[in-house]
């Protein structure tokens, strides 16, 4: 589903179930960006993405890491933060580059931070700020049958 209009998430509650909702159509390879300011819900739904694969531990941000590793349901989940680069090239230097290319689910907030190091995206997410809401919209890659 692309969303053209903007579908309300009303609670942080709704926002980790819509998340869960979301993990099952993720494939084994594949890459969800997130992008939104600051508290916006970003780390939220990837929570909800770990919740609907069978993850029960703790999902923390990922802001000083920069990458926290996840195995559940069979799977390999690797969630990015890329909001404390400065510079793209830094993902280079300090290995993460190369995480972004394996075949696992790739979840990355903060994209438009990570250059052209961010691989093809199978899903975006922009998240809007709306009083205690949240408007979200999803953009699918389509794929070309022809």
């Amino acid at each position: 589903m692309n969303s053209v209009d903007p579908i309300l998430v009303d609670s942080e509650h709704a926002m980790v179930a819509f998340g869960a909702d979301l993990a099952a159509d993720l494939g084994d390879d594949c890459v969800m960006t997130l992008s939104g300011d600051l508290g916006s819900g970003k780390t939220t739904i990837a929570r909800g993405v770990l919740r609907g694969l069978g993850f029960a531990g703790r999902v923390k941000s990922p802001t000083y890491t920069l990458v926290e590793t996840y195995e559940c349901a069979g799977k390999s989940i690797y969630h990015f933060d890329f909001y404390r680069i400065q510079d793209a090239e830094e993902l280079e230097l300090v290995g993460i580059a190369e995480l972004l290319t394996k075949p696992v689910i790739r979840i990355i907030e903060w994209p438009n931070l990570g250059g052209t190091y961010v691989p093809a995206v199978d899903l975006a997410i922009a998240i809007k700020t709306h009083g205690d809401a949240r408007r979200v919209w999803l953009q699918r890659r389509s794929v070309d049958t022809a």
